[in-house]
């Protein structure tokens, strides 16, 4: 398990505490990628430093630190440049990513299917190629772990025509795998469809379990789930008089949001997403027991505002309730439209399938 030191900078423009809940939120990504976080500083500038990024000065200081604490390698709580990057590993003697790289690393862990896989090996292409420059000696790097994943390096050291020549291949692929997608999503317009998305880590997949009686995997880091997945879910439609009164509904389970996701992930992913741009209605997932499960919200919201769905229908989903039911009554005065569960626990399920199905039949 790699040891790693979490870099942050807190400018004067920035609120302290979010730029310490963001180093939390950095400290779980670091987790899903296998990594062990022995330290982790914040460090006040007003300004960054165009060569260093915190300075030469405190580089210095963080490369004796990595020596006493047997660091193998930094990672910078924002997006470094290809200079930047190799100035500090030059200093430091020690790797050194940014949370970009972190994510692309993770998701190139978690990508099972082939257009998840081809999305992610095309956006990391794109992030590196914009790197090379100034890069260096980085692009040698040896012994893998965490901000090797995906391509690999081998892809990294050919020149730039060679890398955008893949990249249009992947592209000219990612468009073939989409055409697909459309095509199956055309044998399903006679059903309703309703997507799960929301801030990774919520509790969407063990809320798709609960309604689906499904078994997708759940597990207590971020972006335990990757590809979108679909199950058949049954309502009851209290108009049928029929012996059978249901009707069933497509529900898919989507990728994580996050804060600070890197740049043009949310428009190489759009293939993986697409359930959630033409699904019918769409469950905003939040997990009411985190202290700043509104800035998750926020980010959840700017997210489906890129993808042009942010004014289509959605339900807020309030779930965990158990873990912080003394923040329900604020929550709910302030979003009435709300529903309020437990995935876990199985709590208000029956209320939810109710909003749903009076969504479809109103």
């Amino acid at each position: 398990m790699e040891k790693v030191f979490l870099v942050g900078v807190l400018t004067k423009y920035d609120e302290r505490w979010e730029k310490l809940d963001s180093l939390n939120e950095l400290a779980a990504l670091v987790k899903t990628a296998e990594g062990e976080v022995i330290e982790r500083i914040l460090q006040r500038r007003d300004r960054l430093e165009p060569r260093f990024f915190i300075g030469k000065g405190k580089a210095h200081e963080l490369a004796q630190i990595a020596q006493e604490l047997d660091i193998d390698t930094f990672v910078f709580d924002e997006e470094l440049t290809g200079t930047q990057i190799r100035n500090l590993e030059d200093i430091t003697g020690r790797k050194v990513i940014d949370r970009t790289e972190l994510i692309l690393d993770i998701f190139a862990k978690h990508a099972h299917s082939k257009a998840a896989k081809v999305e992610v090996e095309l956006t990391q292409l794109k992030y590196r190629l914009s790197r090379l420059t100034g890069k260096g000696v980085t692009l040698s790097r040896l012994g893998g772990g965490i901000g090797t994943r995906g391509p690999g390096e081998r892809k990294l050291e050919i020149d730039r025509r060679r890398i955008r020549d893949h990249i249009n291949s992947l592209e000219r692929i990612l468009k073939s795998i989409e055409l697909s997608k459309k095509i199956q999503s055309s044998r399903r317009k006679n059903l309703f469809r309703v997507a799960l998305v929301g801030y990774t880590n919520a509790g969407k997949s063990t809320l798709m379990n609960r309604l689906t009686h499904s078994d997708l995997l759940v597990e207590d880091k971020l972006f335990s789930t990757l590809d979108s997945t679909t199950r058949v879910l049954y309502l009851h439609d209290s108009r049928l008089t029929t012996h059978d009164s249901r009707f069933k509904i497509l529900l898919t389970d989507t990728v994580g949001f996050l804060r600070k996701l890197p740049h043009g992930l949310i428009a190489s992913f759009k293939s993986t997403l697409q359930e959630a741009i033409e699904a019918d209605l769409r469950l905003h997932v939040i997990d009411i027991s985190h202290p700043h499960c509104e800035l998750q919200l926020l980010a959840g919201n700017q997210i489906l505002e890129d993808l042009d769905i942010l004014e289509h229908p959605i339900i807020y989903v309030f779930n965990k309730t158990d873990l912080n039911p003394a923040l329900m009554p604020l929550l709910q005065e302030k979003y009435p439209d709300a529903v309020f569960v437990s995935a876990l626990k199985g709590k208000n399920l029956n209320l939810l399938k109710q909003r749903i199905s009076s969504f479809f039949h109103s």
